[in-house]
């Protein structure tokens, strides 16, 4: 038998995993275990349900493999393997690789398309790059664009890779040396995350392939396996480009679309029907899309790489959660409550809107049109309906107690993910007191369960009761608090992001609070900001900008006030030594 191919074999068998699937009846169900021998000794682990097929046929296919290459004559062994243009994975290459980049010339840039760039067109030897973020965010358009903004000479040097579930490391690896012997030496490798053996492999790209010279671009959805991979396997030998967080003036430039509005309800992905990308299926147009993708994008997210990492030993105290599929619950919680608290009651009280009861307090203040309608409804109604729209388990349904580890664990790996950032809270005088406020990325998540919580209030039998006029005002004001609140966490979270080397924070007062307090510590000065979702001008809603206990006390803190700002929907102006400025011009102006 030729050395090559022994060699091949060799490689391809040691990626597939060893031993068998055994069975154990604990309190009569049937639960599957891989057991195998290590170093002389007796292993096991549990096999989840959703991969025991695939993990059967793998077995399967060593056993057959480790056959062929003991008993089959050469011709027997690997013969598609040698051929010549035979690849395990999806590959387009010249003619097929220029028309599948042709539809995506025209479209507008996302900021981050010059860091793959310089990648791609730089000297950099011996690092792979890694483009990775939640589904949706834009990873394999700026790829195409990249390769279609290539010369004819780079064009004939490159290959985009599709990676489909049947695929692993081994196969992956042998395409790989296939291309480079066709003088391939740029190579897009999408959705590699699907490999359940990437985690444990992935240094494969670095140290065979981008050490001799060929530039690698890694994409997938799966975030944490791209953390996962570079803690254990790639290490320094990796450029890393996340794109889960879209800011506003991406949105509007690349997307077209214009408003803080519409970045509200749609916001955190490039899948809105505008003028430069996918023009059909806004993620967040409806709930049960919003509640798709947070299934699909996070919580599967998270359990893809927590079975994939350290076989399955990584899941720590979320595997009660995940084997009582009770994790992408837990999640759905978290997400609509995180704008206010992020601790164990979240999790584990009966489940209560914080919208609707904010509302509620709001409508009764009114000094204009004070209403009690909201005191009316029947709150109990409306929050079982919500739950029910939302999917979410109330604490009566769960099979497994929620505790703060869980809380915490989820919470760390939403982190990871970008989807939340966290603000804080500072109150004065108390400086001891000090809370964080978590903030969610993709604001059309939030946006897609206060449209449910709508339709809900539409149902209730008492609010029906109501004159179209007096439902429409109570609608439109349950959406401005709404989206009054997110505009708030918008300007928060933009602001932070883009002034790494300052403090950006929501300050207290025992009465009132500045919405925003950005503050130099180099300079030994600050800015205070109000951010009210009306587009109209009024003197109310800077009383605590001119307010002289409340500056005083702030400078005494953070040196002098520099400017006081209110961010609103309306025109910039001056007002009485206000500066009023425009919110889209406002997070248009960050970067």
């Amino acid at each position: 038998m030729d050395p090559t191919r022994i060699r091949y074999m060799k490689e391809w068998i040691e990626q597939l995993p060893k031993g068998n699937i055994t069975y154990k009846s604990i309190r009569g169900k049937k639960y599957a275990y891989l057991q195998w021998t290590e170093n002389g000794k007796q292993r096991s682990r549990r096999v989840q349900d959703d991969e025991l097929q695939e993990l059967t046929e793998k077995i399967a296919q060593r056993k057959v493999l480790e056959k062929k290459l003991k008993d089959a004559p050469e011709a027997a062994i690997m013969p598609a393997v040698m051929e010549e243009e035979f690849f395990f994975s999806e590959v387009k290459t010249g003619q097929e690789l220029l028309d599948y980049v042709e539809p995506i010339r025209l479209y507008r840039k996302r900021e981050c398309y010059s860091d793959l760039r310089d990648y791609v067109y730089g000297n950099s030897t011996d690092r792979v790059f890694i483009l990775y973020g939640l589904r949706r965010t834009g990873k394999t358009t700026l790829i195409r664009q990249v390769i279609a903004d290539m010369s004819e000479k780079m064009l004939k040097q490159t290959a985009f890779v599709q990676i489909t579930p049947q695929v692993d490391l081994a196969k992956v690896n042998l395409d790989m040396r296939q291309l480079k012997k066709k003088g391939i030496r740029y190579v897009f490798i999408d959705e590699v995350t699907l490999m359940d053996d990437f985690i444990e492999g992935a240094a494969l790209f670095s140290d065979i392939f981008a050490s001799s010279g060929m530039k690698v671009v890694l994409s997938g959805t799966d975030s944490l396996g791209f953390v996962f991979s570079e803690d254990q396997e790639l290490y320094d030998r990796c450029f890393m480009l996340h794109t889960t967080f879209v800011p506003y003036r991406e949105f509007e430039h690349v997307l077209g679309v214009k408003g803080i509005d519409e970045y509200i309800r749609y916001g955190g992905t490039m899948s809105l029907g505008g003028v430069d990308y996918n023009r059909t299926g806004m993620t967040f147009a409806t709930k049960k899309s919003a509640s798709e993708y947070v299934d699909s994008a996070i919580a599967r997210n998270i359990q893809h790489s927590l079975r994939n990492y350290q076989d399955g030993g990584h899941f720590r105290r979320l595997a009660e959660l995940y084997e009582a599929n009770e994790l992408t619950s837990a999640i759905n919680r978290i997400v609509e409550d995180i704008n206010h608290r992020f601790t164990l009651s979240v999790l584990t009280d009966d489940f209560k809107s914080h919208d609707l009861s904010l509302t509620a307090r709001n409508l009764l203040r009114d000094r204009n049109n004070p209403s009690t309608i909201l005191q009316q409804i029947d709150k109990d109604e409306v929050t079982q309906q919500l739950r029910r729209l939302l999917e979410v388990l109330n604490k009566g349904e769960q099979t497994v107690k929620i505790n703060d580890e869980h809380r915490a664990q989820i919470k760390e790996y939403l982190d990871l993910l970008d989807l939340t950032v966290d603000i804080d809270t500072v109150y004065l005088p108390d400086l001891n007191r000090n809370e964080k406020h978590t903030v969610i990325t993709q604001p059309g998540l939030r946006y897609a369960q206060a449209e449910a919580l709508i339709r809900t209030l539409m149902q209730d039998d008492v609010f029906r009761t109501f004159s179209l006029a007096e439902r429409n005002a109570v609608t439109a004001r349950i959406l401005s608090d709404i989206q009054g609140r997110m505009m708030e966490d918008i300007v928060l979270l933009e602001t932070k992001m883009s002034h790494p080397k300052c403090d950006v924070f929501k300050l207290m007062f025992d009465r009132g609070e500045f919405d925003m307090v950005v503050f130099d510590p180099e300079a030994a000065s600050c800015a205070v900001y109000e951010v009210k979702h009306s587009a109209e001008a009024v003197d109310e809603q800077y009383r605590h900008l001119v307010d002289t206990g409340k500056c005083e006390a702030t400078e005494f803190r953070y040196g002098s006030i520099t400017g006081k700002y209110v961010i609103y929907r309306g025109e910039t102006h001056d007002r009485n030594g206000i500066h009023y400025v425009n919110v889209e011009e406002y997070l248009n102006g960050l970067g």
